[in-house]
């Protein structure tokens, strides 16, 4: 089953979120202020249950888009402010799960319910979805990757956080060290094993796909962040 393709991943503070259907989970991004991040709500589409990755900022806005639907989990990428701005708001309104990696969980407002390490799964509902930790951008940073158990296996989507952009990994703040732990964590974790056709949905910005960014990795190492 492939989806017929109408999403974009391109929205903007204030104005509408975007929609893509896949099989087993919709996904439906949307920006927030002030620093235009993006949030995530995944919706299963067999039992209808809902998870958000990272509750970012404008906690209205992000309960407006969750409607009177019960939430079950959310999940943040990283510790850095501006993806948790919400989420103590979110999570109070909403009696939510919290999940994060536990090397990040003290840097959050609220404590963390459920910890999780590179190789963990999380449910939503009947879907499914990987932890990878890359270390470098924050020392807990994770992104989720969805392959819909299989059928997507050739065109996976993949949850970044601040860890890859369009363009290059995240921020190290020219740290020697974040970087050379993050690029390789990208090149093992990410590049080694997933195809060409991954979706990638970062914590900023618009989308991009591991085929568009797989090429520029070397230059990406050798410029050093």
């Amino acid at each position: 089953m492939r989806e017929i393709m109408s999403y974009t991943g391109n929205v903007a503070v204030g104005g509408a979120a975007d929609t893509r259907q896949l099989p087993g989970l919709t996904i439906t991004k949307a920006a927030v202020g002030p620093m235009d991040n993006n949030a995530y709500l995944l919706q299963c589409t067999k039992t209808g249950e809902l998870a958000l990755i990272d509750a970012a900022n404008e906690a209205s806005t992000l309960l407006r888009l969750i409607g009177d639907r019960p939430l079950a989990t959310i999940i943040t990428t990283h510790r850095h402010w501006d993806h948790h701005a919400a989420l103590q708001e979110v999570q109070q309104a909403t009696g939510a799960a919290t999940v994060a990696h536990p090397d990040d969980a003290p840097g959050l407002p609220i404590p963390v319910t459920r910890p999780v390490q590179h190789g963990d799964t999380i449910a939503v509902g009947n879907a499914s979805l990987a932890v990878i930790h890359l270390r470098g951008h924050t020392p807990g940073s994770i992104a989720l990757c969805y392959d819909g158990d299989g059928a997507l296996a050739r065109e996976p989507h993949l949850f970044t956080g601040d860890s890859l952009f369009p363009g290059g990994p995240g921020n190290t703040d020219h740290d020697p060290a974040r970087f050379g732990s993050l690029i390789a964590d990208l090149e093992e974790r990410v590049f080694a094993v997933l195809p060409d056709g991954t979706w990638v949905y970062p914590g900023h910005g618009g989308d991009t796909t591991i085929g568009s960014e797989r090429p520029h990795v070397p230059q990406w190492r050798e410029r050093g962040w």
